[in-house]
């Protein structure tokens, strides 16, 4: 269901009008989504002696939580674990946030199409907060576009699937730990932005 010509119209004309106005408006471009993380996930290569199999030790148990994030091309992340379904209040936690964090400064956050993003609620609080804060939606069916996704693989590979984990407790420390070692790295995610498909957002 992908739409070729919306996804070259992104590209040619609406995220480069995006970024005109954030120029002139001073505003800080942010880019959001949302994951969920289980614990059953697993990355990586395991080792063994020649001849054997590899194990690995892990509970059997099935559990996750999810997490919320925003990146710039600046470097800096902001993010949120929470547990449950992703719901307008959450996300509108998450807003609030985000424009505590900003300082003062304008933000123009792009997002996916999820409802959520544009529920009744939501649109209600950005017409309170139209000076702090702006969405603006990706083309449907365009992963790929995101620099966040970049994030989320990073998170789910390196983060996560590379450790064992035996409570939930267990789960979101680990999660939260590896995004606020991100966060001290800007660098880091500053070359999120080097993946091929989200170069134009650099």
């Amino acid at each position: 269901e992908r739409d070729p010509v919306r996804i070259k119209r992104w590209l040619e004309e609406e995220y480069p009008a995006i970024r005109t106005r954030a120029k002139a408006e001073g505003a800080a471009i942010l880019w959001g989504d949302e994951m969920g993380v289980r614990a059953d996930y697993c990355a990586g290569r395991g080792y063994a002696p020649s001849g054997k199999k590899p194990i690995l030790h892990d509970t059997g148990k099935r559990f996750g939580c999810n997490v919320i994030s925003a990146i710039s091309n600046l470097g800096k992340l902001n993010f949120m674990v929470f547990e449950g379904r992703f719901k307008s209040p959450l996300f509108i936690r998450f807003l609030r946030r985000l424009i505590k964090q900003s300082k003062g400064r304008k933000l123009f956050l792009i997002l996916d199409n999820h409802s959520v993003h544009k529920s009744k609620a939501v649109r209600e609080f950005l017409s309170k907060h139209a000076d702090e804060i702006e969405l603006f939606f990706l083309p449907p069916y365009a992963p790929e576009l995101n620099p966040d996704e970049v994030l989320n693989h990073d998170v789910k590979a390196n983060g996560v699937g590379r450790k064992t984990v035996r409570t939930p407790a267990d789960l979101k420390r680990n999660v939260r730990g590896y995004l606020r070692s991100r966060q001290r790295r800007p660098e880091t995610v500053r070359a999120f932005f080097r993946e091929r498909h989200v170069r134009y957002a650099a």
